[in-house]
Protein backbone atom coordinates (compact mmCIF):
# COMPACT_ATOMS: atom_id res chain seq x y z
CA UNK A 1 0.00 0.00 0.00
CA UNK A 2 1.20 3.40 -0.52
CA UNK A 3 0.44 6.99 -0.65
CA UNK A 4 2.30 9.21 -3.13
CA UNK A 5 2.32 12.49 -4.73
CA UNK A 6 4.95 14.10 -6.86
CA UNK A 7 7.11 16.56 -4.53
CA UNK A 8 8.66 19.69 -6.21
CA UNK A 9 12.02 19.42 -8.27
CA UNK A 10 14.74 21.10 -7.78
CA UNK A 11 14.79 24.63 -8.06
CA UNK A 12 17.82 27.33 -8.83
CA UNK A 13 19.91 27.04 -5.61
CA UNK A 14 18.34 24.06 -4.41
CA UNK A 15 18.76 20.36 -4.44
CA UNK A 16 16.33 18.10 -3.41
CA UNK A 17 17.80 14.96 -1.11
CA UNK A 18 14.93 12.57 -1.05
CA UNK A 19 15.64 9.81 1.77
CA UNK A 20 13.85 6.49 2.72
CA UNK A 21 13.38 6.31 6.20
CA UNK A 22 12.66 3.31 7.24
CA UNK A 23 11.85 2.69 10.93
CA UNK A 24 9.58 6.46 11.25
CA UNK A 25 7.21 5.30 13.71
CA UNK A 26 9.33 3.98 16.42
CA UNK A 27 10.17 6.48 19.19
CA UNK A 28 14.04 7.24 18.11
CA UNK A 29 13.15 7.52 13.86
CA UNK A 30 10.04 9.66 14.39
CA UNK A 31 11.38 12.12 17.09
CA UNK A 32 14.48 12.59 16.60
CA UNK A 33 15.57 11.89 13.12
CA UNK A 34 12.31 13.02 10.93
CA UNK A 35 10.86 15.98 13.20
CA UNK A 36 14.26 17.51 15.77
CA UNK A 37 15.88 16.37 12.20
CA UNK A 38 15.13 16.50 8.85
CA UNK A 39 11.41 18.63 9.65
CA UNK A 40 13.70 20.85 11.34
CA UNK A 41 16.22 21.46 8.86
CA UNK A 42 13.20 22.26 6.13
CA UNK A 43 11.69 24.47 9.06
CA UNK A 44 15.07 26.63 9.04
CA UNK A 45 14.68 26.90 5.19
CA UNK A 46 16.99 23.96 4.44
CA UNK A 47 20.49 23.72 4.84
CA UNK A 48 22.73 26.37 3.17
CA UNK A 49 26.26 24.86 1.99
CA UNK A 50 27.59 27.88 0.33
CA UNK A 51 27.88 29.35 -2.98
CA UNK A 52 23.78 30.14 -3.19
CA UNK A 53 22.97 26.21 -2.61
CA UNK A 54 20.26 25.09 -0.28
CA UNK A 55 20.07 21.30 0.55
CA UNK A 56 16.23 20.50 1.04
CA UNK A 57 15.64 16.78 2.55
CA UNK A 58 12.32 15.35 1.26
CA UNK A 59 11.34 12.50 3.39
CA UNK A 60 9.51 9.35 2.05
CA UNK A 61 8.09 7.46 4.91
CA UNK A 62 8.58 3.54 5.39
CA UNK A 63 7.30 0.99 7.17
CA UNK A 64 4.90 -1.89 7.82
CA UNK A 65 1.71 -0.10 9.10
CA UNK A 66 0.15 1.94 6.66
CA UNK A 67 -2.34 3.46 9.17
CA UNK A 68 0.53 5.17 11.53
CA UNK A 69 2.63 6.08 8.21
CA UNK A 70 -0.53 8.25 6.86
CA UNK A 71 -1.20 9.50 9.92
CA UNK A 72 2.43 11.23 10.59
CA UNK A 73 2.26 12.30 6.82
CA UNK A 74 -0.97 14.01 7.08
CA UNK A 75 0.58 15.44 10.50
CA UNK A 76 3.27 16.87 9.24
CA UNK A 77 2.47 17.56 5.85
CA UNK A 78 4.50 15.41 3.81
CA UNK A 79 3.99 14.08 0.75
CA UNK A 80 5.58 10.40 0.39
CA UNK A 81 4.69 7.07 2.28
CA UNK A 82 4.98 3.71 1.54
CA UNK A 83 4.88 0.19 2.91
CA UNK A 84 6.45 -1.16 0.07
CA UNK A 85 10.79 -1.05 0.59
CA UNK A 86 11.53 -2.45 -2.55
CA UNK A 87 9.23 -0.11 -4.76
CA UNK A 88 11.10 2.38 -3.19
CA UNK A 89 14.48 1.35 -3.38
CA UNK A 90 13.80 0.75 -6.87
CA UNK A 91 13.24 4.38 -7.28
CA UNK A 92 16.15 5.68 -9.14
CA UNK A 93 15.11 9.70 -7.50
CA UNK A 94 15.59 8.32 -4.17
CA UNK A 95 18.77 9.00 -3.23
CA UNK A 96 19.45 7.64 0.85
CA UNK A 97 18.41 4.95 2.65
CA UNK A 98 18.19 5.21 6.33
CA UNK A 99 17.30 2.70 8.90
CA UNK A 100 15.79 3.27 12.70
CA UNK A 101 14.04 -0.28 12.81
CA UNK A 102 14.25 -3.22 15.45
CA UNK A 103 18.60 -4.01 14.93
CA UNK A 104 17.40 -7.78 14.25
CA UNK A 105 15.89 -6.33 10.84
CA UNK A 106 18.49 -4.17 9.88
CA UNK A 107 20.98 -6.14 8.25
CA UNK A 108 18.97 -7.34 5.58
CA UNK A 109 18.01 -4.09 4.44
CA UNK A 110 20.90 -2.12 4.40
CA UNK A 111 21.96 -4.81 2.43
CA UNK A 112 19.53 -4.15 -0.15
CA UNK A 113 19.66 -0.48 -0.21
CA UNK A 114 23.16 -0.64 -0.73
CA UNK A 115 22.56 -2.81 -3.89
CA UNK A 116 20.25 -0.81 -4.82
CA UNK A 117 23.04 2.39 -5.11
CA UNK A 118 21.51 4.07 -2.08
CA UNK A 119 23.54 5.78 0.08
CA UNK A 120 22.64 4.57 3.29
CA UNK A 121 23.15 5.96 7.03
CA UNK A 122 21.41 4.05 10.22
CA UNK A 123 21.16 3.63 13.57
CA UNK A 124 23.12 1.71 15.98
CA UNK A 125 24.18 -1.11 16.16
CA UNK A 126 24.44 -1.49 12.48
CA UNK A 127 23.68 -5.51 12.82
CA UNK A 128 23.51 -8.43 15.30
CA UNK A 129 26.49 -9.54 15.32
CA UNK A 130 30.44 -8.16 14.03
CA UNK A 131 30.27 -11.00 10.77
CA UNK A 132 27.45 -8.98 9.57
CA UNK A 133 28.53 -5.13 10.29
CA UNK A 134 31.66 -5.92 8.94
CA UNK A 135 30.10 -7.11 5.85
CA UNK A 136 27.41 -4.28 5.31
CA UNK A 137 30.85 -1.90 5.56
CA UNK A 138 32.68 -4.13 2.95
CA UNK A 139 29.22 -3.88 1.05
CA UNK A 140 29.05 -0.40 1.01
CA UNK A 141 32.53 0.47 0.19
CA UNK A 142 32.57 -2.29 -2.75
CA UNK A 143 29.67 -0.58 -4.23
CA UNK A 144 30.93 2.86 -3.78
CA UNK A 145 28.17 3.95 -2.01
CA UNK A 146 28.52 6.84 1.31
CA UNK A 147 27.45 5.46 4.06
CA UNK A 148 27.22 6.37 8.00
CA UNK A 149 26.46 5.68 11.22
CA UNK A 150 24.37 7.89 14.41
CA UNK A 151 26.90 8.33 16.45
CA UNK A 152 25.08 11.30 18.48
CA UNK A 153 26.58 11.59 21.87
CA UNK A 154 29.32 13.65 20.32
CA UNK A 155 27.02 16.16 19.30
CA UNK A 156 26.02 16.76 23.16
CA UNK A 157 26.43 20.01 24.44
CA UNK A 158 28.43 18.80 27.67
CA UNK A 159 30.37 17.00 25.27
CA UNK A 160 30.99 19.29 23.17
CA UNK A 161 32.27 20.97 25.77
CA UNK A 162 34.32 18.89 26.79
CA UNK A 163 36.18 18.53 23.88
CA UNK A 164 36.87 21.92 23.89
CA UNK A 165 38.67 21.26 27.13
CA UNK A 166 40.59 18.62 26.06
CA UNK A 167 41.62 20.59 22.49
CA UNK A 168 42.53 23.16 25.10
CA UNK A 169 44.68 21.44 26.93
CA UNK A 170 42.75 22.12 30.09
CA UNK A 171 43.32 18.44 31.83
CA UNK A 172 46.99 17.94 31.40
CA UNK A 173 47.34 14.36 31.00
CA UNK A 174 44.57 12.35 31.38
CA UNK A 175 44.05 9.91 33.81
CA UNK A 176 40.79 8.18 33.87
CA UNK A 177 37.08 8.47 33.31
CA UNK A 178 33.65 7.32 34.67
CA UNK A 179 30.35 7.10 33.15
CA UNK A 180 27.33 6.83 34.98
CA UNK A 181 24.23 5.85 32.14
CA UNK A 182 20.99 5.30 33.30
CA UNK A 183 17.79 5.96 35.09
CA UNK A 184 14.94 3.48 36.04
CA UNK A 185 13.00 1.68 33.51
CA UNK A 186 9.43 0.50 34.89
CA UNK A 187 8.16 -3.20 34.59
CA UNK A 188 5.11 -1.92 32.35
CA UNK A 189 3.02 -3.40 35.17
CA UNK A 190 1.52 -0.88 37.33
CA UNK A 191 3.42 2.21 35.16
CA UNK A 192 4.08 2.14 31.68
CA UNK A 193 7.26 1.64 30.73
CA UNK A 194 9.31 4.31 28.83
CA UNK A 195 11.49 1.87 26.35
CA UNK A 196 9.85 -1.11 24.10
CA UNK A 197 9.91 -4.56 25.17
CA UNK A 198 12.16 -5.98 22.87
CA UNK A 199 14.90 -4.06 24.50
CA UNK A 200 14.93 -6.65 26.99
CA UNK A 201 14.92 -9.86 24.90
CA UNK A 202 17.94 -10.80 23.86
CA UNK A 203 16.11 -13.05 20.93
CA UNK A 204 15.04 -9.96 19.53
CA UNK A 205 18.89 -8.08 19.45
CA UNK A 206 17.66 -5.96 23.19
CA UNK A 207 20.30 -6.02 25.85
CA UNK A 208 22.01 -2.68 27.22
CA UNK A 209 25.20 -3.70 26.08
CA UNK A 210 24.04 -4.11 22.55
CA UNK A 211 21.96 -0.72 22.86
CA UNK A 212 25.29 1.32 24.78
CA UNK A 213 28.48 -0.26 24.11
CA UNK A 214 28.67 1.09 20.89
CA UNK A 215 28.34 4.54 22.35
CA UNK A 216 30.82 4.31 24.30
CA UNK A 217 32.95 2.73 21.95
CA UNK A 218 32.67 6.13 19.77
CA UNK A 219 32.82 8.30 22.47
CA UNK A 220 36.17 7.56 24.07
CA UNK A 221 37.85 6.65 21.01
CA UNK A 222 36.98 10.12 19.75
CA UNK A 223 37.97 12.26 22.85
CA UNK A 224 40.51 9.77 24.50
CA UNK A 225 42.17 7.05 22.61
CA UNK A 226 41.01 3.38 20.80
CA UNK A 227 39.83 1.46 23.19
CA UNK A 228 42.84 -1.76 24.09
CA UNK A 229 40.52 -4.11 26.44
CA UNK A 230 37.27 -4.70 27.91
CA UNK A 231 35.80 -6.08 31.00
CA UNK A 232 32.45 -5.93 31.83
CA UNK A 233 30.16 -7.87 34.47
CA UNK A 234 26.56 -8.05 33.07
CA UNK A 235 23.37 -8.32 35.03
CA UNK A 236 19.30 -9.05 34.41
CA UNK A 237 18.19 -7.08 37.61
CA UNK A 238 14.37 -7.64 36.74
CA UNK A 239 13.93 -10.81 35.47
CA UNK A 240 10.20 -10.13 34.24
CA UNK A 241 8.56 -7.17 32.56
CA UNK A 242 5.10 -6.36 30.96
CA UNK A 243 4.65 -5.42 27.01
CA UNK A 244 3.08 -3.16 25.44
CA UNK A 245 -0.45 -4.80 25.61
CA UNK A 246 0.29 -5.39 29.86
CA UNK A 247 1.14 -8.60 29.18
CA UNK A 248 3.99 -10.25 31.63
CA UNK A 249 7.00 -11.67 30.02
CA UNK A 250 10.48 -12.53 30.99
CA UNK A 251 13.31 -10.61 30.46
CA UNK A 252 16.30 -12.49 28.42
CA UNK A 253 18.52 -9.67 27.79
CA UNK A 254 20.88 -7.38 29.93
CA UNK A 255 19.43 -4.54 31.73
CA UNK A 256 22.88 -3.32 33.40
CA UNK A 257 26.46 -3.27 32.81
CA UNK A 258 29.28 -2.14 34.62
CA UNK A 259 32.29 -1.97 32.20
CA UNK A 260 36.55 -1.34 32.51
CA UNK A 261 38.12 -0.20 29.41
CA UNK A 262 42.21 0.38 28.92
CA UNK A 263 42.66 3.39 26.16
CA UNK A 264 45.62 3.95 24.16
CA UNK A 265 48.32 5.86 25.88
CA UNK A 266 47.26 4.34 29.56
CA UNK A 267 43.75 6.41 30.16
CA UNK A 268 41.33 3.89 32.14
CA UNK A 269 37.69 4.15 31.81
CA UNK A 270 34.73 2.81 34.15
CA UNK A 271 31.18 3.20 32.78
CA UNK A 272 28.11 1.84 34.20
CA UNK A 273 25.11 1.63 31.81
CA UNK A 274 21.81 0.51 33.73
CA UNK A 275 18.11 0.88 33.09
CA UNK A 276 17.67 -0.42 36.97
CA UNK A 277 18.92 2.75 38.26
CA UNK A 278 17.29 5.70 40.26
CA UNK A 279 18.98 8.84 39.43
CA UNK A 280 20.91 10.72 41.81
CA UNK A 281 22.96 13.11 39.89
CA UNK A 282 22.52 16.25 37.67
CA UNK A 283 21.90 14.74 33.93
CA UNK A 284 20.81 11.19 32.62
CA UNK A 285 24.33 10.72 31.79
CA UNK A 286 27.70 12.40 33.07
CA UNK A 287 31.26 11.35 32.96
CA UNK A 288 34.21 12.89 34.79
CA UNK A 289 37.58 13.29 33.46
CA UNK A 290 40.41 13.32 36.04
CA UNK A 291 43.53 14.73 34.65
CA UNK A 292 46.69 15.82 36.53
CA UNK A 293 46.22 19.71 36.09
CA UNK A 294 42.51 19.73 35.92
CA UNK A 295 38.89 17.67 36.30
CA UNK A 296 35.66 17.77 34.28
CA UNK A 297 32.21 16.36 34.75
CA UNK A 298 30.19 16.60 31.42
CA UNK A 299 26.39 15.42 31.07
CA UNK A 300 23.96 15.73 28.26
CA UNK A 301 24.41 19.70 28.00
CA UNK A 302 26.40 21.32 31.20
CA UNK A 303 29.84 20.77 32.28
CA UNK A 304 31.56 21.67 35.44
CA UNK A 305 35.30 22.45 35.75
CA UNK A 306 38.14 22.03 38.85
CA UNK A 307 41.41 23.45 38.33
CA UNK A 308 44.20 21.93 39.72
CA UNK A 309 45.13 25.56 41.34
CA UNK A 310 41.09 25.47 42.56
CA UNK A 311 41.29 21.70 44.19
CA UNK A 312 40.26 21.75 48.12
CA UNK A 313 42.27 19.49 50.17
CA UNK A 314 40.13 16.92 52.14
CA UNK A 315 41.15 15.13 55.21
CA UNK A 316 39.24 12.00 55.55
CA UNK A 317 37.64 12.18 59.18
CA UNK A 318 34.64 9.94 60.13
CA UNK A 319 34.00 11.39 63.14
CA UNK A 320 33.21 15.12 61.96
CA UNK A 321 30.57 16.15 59.11
CA UNK A 322 32.00 16.92 56.09
CA UNK A 323 33.83 20.69 56.34
CA UNK A 324 33.15 21.12 52.06
CA UNK A 325 29.99 21.24 49.83
CA UNK A 326 32.06 19.25 47.23
CA UNK A 327 29.78 20.39 44.33
CA UNK A 328 30.31 23.87 44.87
CA UNK A 329 33.45 23.90 44.44
CA UNK A 330 33.42 23.34 40.81
CA UNK A 331 32.51 25.99 37.95
CA UNK A 332 30.40 25.74 34.80
CA UNK A 333 32.03 25.86 31.46
CA UNK A 334 30.06 28.71 29.29
CA UNK A 335 28.63 27.79 26.16
CA UNK A 336 30.17 30.14 23.88
CA UNK A 337 27.76 29.31 21.09
CA UNK A 338 25.03 27.98 20.41
CA UNK A 339 24.03 24.06 20.19
CA UNK A 340 21.81 22.27 17.51
CA UNK A 341 19.96 18.73 18.34
CA UNK A 342 22.56 16.54 18.06
CA UNK A 343 20.98 14.39 15.70
CA UNK A 344 19.89 16.91 13.36
CA UNK A 345 24.02 18.08 13.53
CA UNK A 346 25.01 15.07 12.51
CA UNK A 347 22.15 14.51 9.67
CA UNK A 348 23.54 18.04 8.27
CA UNK A 349 27.18 16.64 8.12
CA UNK A 350 26.05 13.57 6.58
CA UNK A 351 24.11 15.18 3.64
CA UNK A 352 26.78 17.32 3.08
CA UNK A 353 29.26 14.13 2.82
CA UNK A 354 26.52 12.81 0.17
CA UNK A 355 25.88 16.14 -1.83
CA UNK A 356 29.38 17.75 -1.67
CA UNK A 357 31.26 14.69 -0.94
CA UNK A 358 32.87 16.72 2.33
CA UNK A 359 35.21 14.59 5.27
CA UNK A 360 33.48 11.69 7.21
CA UNK A 361 34.54 9.61 8.97
CA UNK A 362 31.48 7.90 11.08
CA UNK A 363 30.79 5.53 8.76
CA UNK A 364 29.77 1.44 8.69
CA UNK A 365 33.24 0.17 9.56
CA UNK A 366 32.88 2.58 13.14
CA UNK A 367 29.68 1.24 13.52
CA UNK A 368 31.24 -2.29 13.82
CA UNK A 369 33.58 -1.22 16.10
CA UNK A 370 30.48 -0.64 17.94
CA UNK A 371 29.22 -3.70 17.70
CA UNK A 372 32.68 -5.47 18.46
CA UNK A 373 32.76 -3.74 21.63
CA UNK A 374 29.32 -5.29 22.42
CA UNK A 375 30.27 -8.23 21.23
CA UNK A 376 33.44 -8.68 22.77
CA UNK A 377 31.36 -6.82 26.74
CA UNK A 378 28.89 -9.78 26.61
CA UNK A 379 31.58 -12.54 25.79
CA UNK A 380 34.01 -10.59 28.92
CA UNK A 381 31.04 -11.20 31.15
CA UNK A 382 30.29 -14.73 30.25
CA UNK A 383 34.28 -15.73 30.58
CA UNK A 384 34.50 -13.90 33.66
CA UNK A 385 38.13 -12.41 31.80
CA UNK A 386 39.38 -9.40 30.37
CA UNK A 387 39.51 -9.42 26.79
CA UNK A 388 41.58 -7.35 24.30
CA UNK A 389 39.83 -5.41 21.62
CA UNK A 390 41.59 -5.73 18.46
CA UNK A 391 41.88 -2.61 15.69
CA UNK A 392 38.79 -3.58 12.76
CA UNK A 393 39.93 -3.00 8.85
CA UNK A 394 38.14 -3.93 5.58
Amino acid sequence: MTGERPGPANTAGRRTVRIALNGVTGRMGYRQHLVRSLLAIRAQGGLEVGDGMVLWPEPILVGRRADALRAIAERHGLRHWSTDVDRVLADPSVDVYFDAQLTSAREESVRRAIAAGKHVYCEKPTACDLAGALALARLAADAGVKHGVVQDKLFLPGLRKLRRLLDGGFFGRVLSVRGEFGYWVFEGDWQTAQRPSWNYRAEDGGGIVRDMFPHWEYVLRELFGQIRTVQAQTATHLPQRHDERGRPYRATADDAAYGTFQLAGGVVAQLNSSWAVRVDRAELVEFQVDGVEGSAVAGLRGCRVQHRSMTPKPVWNPDLPAGHAFREQWQEVPDNEEFDNGFKAQWELFLRHVVLDEPWRFDLLAGARGVQLAELGLRSSAEGRRLPVPELTL
